[in-house]
């Protein structure tokens, strides 16, 4: 099994991989050193590159064109369920996955995009910014609320944007900068159920869209090819689509 790249070879890595819409969670991942990342060939010449989020090994991500050398290190890895990758190796990575295991696998397409412009301004009522005097309330959430590719709650509002929809003193809504590279920042959304609809996505995702502006980055948005909310949302904030990756997704043993 091909081993990890230390800390100093991810950091060449990223450098390699360029920061773009779709690299950004993964070149936060690896400047922060929250991932494992395989690489046949060199970080700086690389034939084909898997990188594993520690905080949610489940969905790996591979860059490079050939589907052969991507499963020479897919094969080995532990306690993923699919892996993204770039639309032109997806069908032949899933042909040798069904030959190799016997696992059929269906293909999802993700959506990538950029706000290249100001964005759109949405108010609501119940949604604001939070900040590190809001850490208790965050962490008092349920986990969907804190999910991002920070190790900790206090890490994700210092270095970072959050805003939230809070009703009766809960979080029941949240935007935030998931991942952060160097010119991009990526923004997960999530409302919970019976509090969607009403605007709270929008509005959160709004001001935290704002705030990565002021500082001067890229806002990025992905969502799944069927996620017409999400995909709604980034169109009203005035998102425009820039490439697509294609998850692969054996099906389970």
């Amino acid at each position: 099994m091909n081993k990890p790249l230390n800390h100093a070879d991810c950091l060449k890595l990223a450098e390699t991989l360029g920061d773009r819409p779709e690299t950004t969670i993964q070149i936060h991942l690896l400047r922060h050193g929250f991932c494992w990342a395989y690489v046949v060939g060199e970080p700086s010449k690389f034939d084909g590159v898997i990188i594993q989020s520690k905080l949610d090994p489940a969905e790996p991500t591979g860059y490079g064109s050939d589907a052969k050398v991507l499963w020479s290190i897919l094969k080995s890895l532990k306690d993923w369920d699919c892996i993204e990758v770039p639309n032109e190796c997806a069908k032949e990575l899933g042909e040798i996955i069904t030959s190799e295991t016997g696992r059929k696998v269906r293909y999802y397409g993700d959506v990538y995009h950029a706000l290249l412009k100001p964005a759109n301004r949405f108010e609501n009522e119940f949604v604001r910014q939070i900040t590190l005097d809001d850490l208790d309330l965050l962490k008092s959430s349920q986990e969907d609320f804190r999910r991002s590719c920070f190790d900790t709650s206090e890490r994700l509002l210092t270095e970072g944007f959050a805003a939230c929809a809070i009703v009766s003193g809960e979080i029941v809504g949240v935007a935030h900068t998931s991942a952060r590279g160097v010119k991009h920042s990526d923004i997960g959304v999530f409302v919970a159920e019976g509090y969607r609809e009403r605007g709270f996505a929008t509005a959160s995702a709004s001001i935290v869209a704002q705030k990565v502006q002021e500082d001067r980055q890229i806002p990025v948005w992905s969502a799944g090819e069927t996620n017409f909310a999400s995909l709604r949302v980034a169109q009203k904030l005035g998102f425009a689509k820039l490439s697509t990756m294609t998850y692969v997704i054996p099906e389970k043993s």
